[in-house]
């Protein structure tokens, strides 16, 4: 297994880790502040844009070959 390999493998193990540690945050804070559903949906749809925006980045990136 050459270095880049192992790079992107573990890297993209890490990121899908983070990201569903922060899901679980977000999760555990809007259980935890009593939200109810739409203030849940709301932590969601707010706090989780910068992860949507990343997503998009990458996508993006592989698109126009960079």
């Amino acid at each position: 297994m050459e270095i880049e390999q192992f790079e992107t493998i573990a890297l993209n193990v890490s990121l899908v880790g983070l990201f569903a540690l922060m899901f679980f945050i977000v999760y555990d804070l809007a259980k935890k502040s009593n939200a109810g559903k739409l203030g849940t949906l709301v932590l969601f749809g707010a706090l989780c844009l910068g992860m949507l925006g990343f997503l998009i980045k990458g996508v993006i990136a592989e698109m126009l070959g960079l």
